[in-house]
């Protein structure tokens, strides 16, 4: 017999923000309900706040897509994985005195959110 999950996943790349800004926010909301997750970050002072806020609400969407025929809400929904990764790092210049020149990296990330429905636990007699 084989039992169906109910998670469905969202990837947001290239976003222009630092990996390690970005892991501060996403550990606030790791194994949060979602809808408790976006009450959270709307709250939260970060300005990447929002981007993960967008990520999240995207894999809920998802997974009522993909399980049409069943009712899932928010409430029901939990964050299974969220986690942060490296992207491509733009390599730039700035002026220096007496001719240097001292590196700027602009880092981007990858932010990943795995969601699925919450199991109820059957305890038998």
């Amino acid at each position: 017999m084989e039992t169906q999950t109910f998670e469905a996943k969202a990837v947001q790349r290239h976003l222009r923000k630092a990996p390690r800004k970005l892991r501060l926010i996403v550990d606030l909301v790791r194994g949060e309900k979602v809808d408790k997750a976006i009450k959270t970050l709307e709250f939260t002072k970060k300005a990447s706040a929002v981007d993960v806020s967008k990520v999240i609400r995207s894999a809920a969407a998802n997974v009522r897509d993909k399980f049409q025929e069943e009712r899932l809400d928010d409430d029901l929904l939990y964050i299974k994985e969220i986690y942060v990764d490296e992207g491509v790092t733009l390599k730039r210049i700035q002026p220096a005195p007496m001719g240097r020149a001292h590196r700027i990296n602009k880092r981007s990330s990858h932010i990943t959110v795995v969601v699925a429905k919450i199991e109820e636990t059957v305890i038998e007699d």
